[in-house]
């Protein structure tokens, strides 16, 4: 019973905090280690049937499912590599050879060679004690982000359910680039997004929402991209009395920075949500929070190609807002394998 009155507490803490802010990364901790405890808690029952039960119907059930599993497991880890290596060429084929759209391609070389890795130490290199202690120091490490990652998934997909009351001031849309002083697909399906409230607002409560375009000028911009979304949300039929530019932040953190000075220059209390693609839209919340903006996020849809490159871009970007946190959990980790890795040497 452990595991399932674990399950219960720690998603009895996600229900708690979730009701108080859902823009926290510990939620998904908290959602992630109810449900690990709670399938634990499925295994064991399982076992604890199988064994108690003269059922032999039941046995061979539990039986063949448990072998199932661990049967599916490489074929889980090497789908994962390939899938990886596969979506990175089709980044490279549809959008550009940037470092950014390269990751998962990068990530799943990584894994294979961590897997020739283990096999060349078992089979070729020997077993030196040194080497597989550097060995399950990099697999414990990578086990660490790996969690982590799982419960940065599990915060994204709960906060993609979240529902804006229409009763807005404002709608701040969050820029992401621009192609010379274009607006791309990404930065349209933001704004589409925006507009879609926007007229559904209008509509159930007759209250008109201004739109805080906010995004400063790239090196390779003609344009700020505040700029480029007002043209475009202009020539959509939005008044331009209803569009407020930002366009001197140059990151989310400023986005959200920036506009909150722009909103509390003229009122004093107000409501409002901002848009970003459903990708960003957990990170921006975090940041949301951090510059003081008690907004809730709307995201808009992704073409499903772009989504590995996009979250891992984003998980390396959670990663660095929690670094110093990070890093004292990768040093505690290195301090007690150098230990052990000296005791060898003795």
């Amino acid at each position: 019973m452990f595991f399932a009155y674990a399950a219960i507490f720690f998603l009895l803490i996600f229900l708690v905090l979730y009701v108080w802010d859902r823009r926290r990364i510990s939620n998904g901790i908290f959602l992630t280690l109810g449900l690990f405890s709670g399938l634990l808690f499925i295994l064991y029952w399982a076992f604890a049937a199988t064994a108690s039960s003269r059922s032999d119907m039941l046995q061979v059930l539990v039986t063949g499912l448990l072998i199932l599993l661990v049967l599916l497991i490489p074929f889980f880890f090497f789908g994962i590599i390939i899938g990886l290596i596969m979506n990175g060429r089709t980044m490279m084929r549809k959008e550009s050879r940037r470092l950014a759209n390269l990751l998962p391609m990068f990530l799943g070389i990584l894994f294979l060679g961590l897997f020739i890795w283990g096999i060349a130490q078992g089979f070729v290199i020997g077993g030196s004690p040194i080497l597989w202690l550097c060995y399950f120091f990099v697999l414990l490490v990578i086990s660490y982000f790996t969690f982590f990652f799982v419960t940065f998934l599990v915060s994204t997909f709960i906060y993609q359910y979240n529902f804006p009351r229409y009763h807005q001031d404002f709608i701040i849309v969050l820029g992401s680039g621009l192609i010379g002083d274009k607006v791309p697909p990404l930065l349209a399906s933001r704004l589409d997004k925006a507009m879609d409230f926007y007229y559904k607002q209008e509509k159930k409560t007759g209250k008109k929402a201004s739109f805080v375009v906010s995004g400063g000028q790239g090196a390779d911009e003609l344009i700020s991209e505040a700029s480029a979304m007002r043209q475009y949300l202009v020539s959509k039929g939005i008044p331009e009395a209803y569009i407020l530019m930002e366009d001197k932040s140059v990151n989310t953190l400023q986005n959200m920075k920036f506009s909150k000075g722009k909103m509390d220059a003229i009122m004093d209390s107000y409501r409002s949500i901002f848009v970003t693609n459903n990708f960003h839209l957990f990170r921006a919340s975090l940041y949301a929070r951090k510059a003081g903006l008690k907004s809730q996020g709307i995201g808009s849809k992704t073409a499903l190609y772009y989504m590995p490159s996009a979250l891992i871009r984003e998980f390396i970007g959670i990663v660095m807002m929690y670094k110093f946190v990070h890093l004292s959990i990768v040093g505690f980790l290195f301090f007690i394998f150098a230990v052990l890795a000296f005791m060898q040497l003795l």
